[in-house]
């Protein structure tokens, strides 16, 4: 099972998801620290759950940083989060007006 594999399934096994996301970001880091041939270093977590209803976003990233844990210790450099509850709004999805 590949890193991706291994982090979706802890992940749903811990939050039950209504939507998850990891994407596997390490080509965007070559020859940055941390990355190394093959990849499975650098990832982004895009999860929504009733889990994290009434969670605050550092207790959110501390939950899924402690769901993650022997990953983050085998191997992954580098995790961005973007946690929210099944009632908030994807802020990539919100559209701004300008002047």
């Amino acid at each position: 099972m590949s890193m991706r594999e291994t982090m979706e399934a802890r992940l749903r096994e811990t939050f039950s998801p209504q939507q998850l996301e990891v994407i596997d970001e390490s080509e965007r880091h070559r020859g940055h620290s941390g990355w190394r041939e093959g990849g499975e270093t650098h990832f982004r977590v895009r999860i929504v759950a009733e889990a994290f209803t009434g969670m605050n976003r550092l207790a959110r990233h501390r939950a899924v940083n402690a769901c993650l844990d022997a990953e983050l210790k085998g191997g992954v450099h580098a995790l961005a989060i973007e946690a929210r509850s099944p009632d908030e709004t994807d802020p990539r999805t919100v559209k701004v007006s300008g002047p």
